[in-house]
């Protein structure tokens, strides 16, 4: 068997790794953006403010699954629900979700 030389950084390394909690909310997120009816949803509402019936329109899908999937983002803090009257609008939640997508779309794009 051959000897590995050990990286000098291999104690800085393990101490920076967060906690394994962290890392399995980290990991529940991924699982999150891993749903491309998800994506579409959070692309097409990342410049504007829609509602149920306008996203489901732009995605020619029906409105029960686009507003369960909407639930699955709120629930993970991905989206916002902001309301106007009787009329309920969904946006991002803030710019970074906005970033995440855009840094995956540069990382599948190259």
């Amino acid at each position: 068997m051959e000897n590995i030389a050990k990286d000098s950084n291999t104690k800085n390394t393990k101490k920076d790794i967060p906690d394994l909690d962290v890392l399995f909310e980290l990991a529940d997120l991924f699982k999150v953006f891993g749903d491309s009816t998800r994506l579409r949803i959070m692309y097409i509402i990342s410049d504007t403010e829609m509602s149920v019936l306008s996203i489901a329109e732009s995605l020619n899908m029906e409105q029960s699954t686009i507003s369960h999937q909407l639930r699955v983002l709120r629930q993970n803090k991905l989206v916002k629900v902001m309301r106007e009257g009787k009329q309920i609008y969904y946006t991002l939640d803030d710019d970074h979700v906005k970033r995440i997508i855009e840094m995956g779309l540069d990382h599948v794009l190259e």
